[in-house]
């Protein structure tokens, strides 16, 4: 596996971690079409378990089968493809080869509304069974449960690094003190994204910021230092600066549900705005995607 000069410094910012784990890392960065380039693109199919197969799949009925999502990853070259437990015990066997697996520890439903908070799923010795690069896990900043999501975290960073792997983690804002309409809000995202960096997470994930302020006690940092956020490249700009100053992979989640022509559209903006970034990564959902 030879490294790019972009691969090597990414890796230098994780001087801590073992040799293993920056094998693994590594290996998330030299697959797929980006290849060495620094960039991923990560395709995260967990809406069957979050949101019902009906809701998920039914736009696009081969998505009922595992090995759908799988082979779409390896087709359309991204980097690494992440799921729950269940999806990947039916394709580990034949695709781990293929493409870096990387297993969502924790998940919740949609049938209970209650505080956010993702029970776990799995485990990091289901992720070595099963031959994956890296384990996920979902943080919601601002839930009433985030005590215990951090806790569990951290011990799973531990031992994910025990077994030399990476940890990627989803930092969604949401709970009872945030409204719906801040939660994408340029200051949260920047927060939660500066909260999964503080607890070791080897890539960070959240939703792409929007020109908005929630947190009174921010509004006048951000007025005072006249810190941008007017455009996506300035909010981009800014998370990733949260990240240690880009030293840490920070990955943006694909938004909502769009037909074909708006997903071509958003995906040259996003690349546009996060080539401004130090390390950037657009994901991608195959909920709604037709493999052709």
């Amino acid at each position: 596996m030879r490294l790019t000069d972009r691969v090597k410094q990414i890796l230098s910012w994780y001087p801590s971690d073992s040799p293993g784990v920056k094998t693994n890392l590594a290996r998330l960065l030299n697959t797929g079409t980006l290849a060495g380039t620094g960039k991923l693109v990560i395709l995260p199919v967990d809406q069957g378990f979050e949101h019902g197969p009906a809701r998920s799949f039914a736009p696009n009925p081969p998505g009922y089968d595992p090995d759908y999502h799988v082979q779409l990853a390896i087709e359309s070259g991204c980097n690494a493809y992440a799921a729950p437990l269940g999806f990947l015990e039916a394709v580990a066997g034949n695709y781990a080869m293929e493409i870096p697996l990387i297993l969502k520890l924790n998940n919740s439903d949609s049938m209970s509304k209650i505080e956010p908070a993702s029970a776990v799923t799995g485990s990091v010795k289901d992720a070595v069974r099963l031959g994956c690069a890296a384990v996920g896990y979902t943080i919601y900043p601002g839930s009433g449960a985030r005590n215990v999501l951090l806790q569990e975290l951290r011990e799973i960073i531990e031992e994910a690094k025990e077994h030399s792997l990476p940890t990627v983690v989803w930092a969604y804002v949401r709970g009872a003190p945030i409204a719906k309409e801040n939660e994408q809000a340029v200051d949260l995202i920047a927060y939660a994204a500066q909260e999964a960096a503080q607890l070791g997470a080897h890539v960070v994930k959240v939703k792409p910021p929007k020109d908005q302020v929630a947190l009174p006690e921010a509004k006048p940092v951000y007025e005072k230092y006249a810190i941008p956020t007017k455009t996506l490249a300035d909010r981009v700009r800014h998370v990733v600066q949260s990240c240690f100053d880009g030293k840490r992979i920070i990955i943006f989640s694909g938004g909502e549900a769009k037909d074909t022509p708006s997903c071509w559209r958003r995906s040259a903006a996003s690349a546009t705005a996060a080539a401004s970034g130090r390390s950037w990564v657009a994901t991608a959902s195959s909920a709604r995607m037709t493999r052709r």
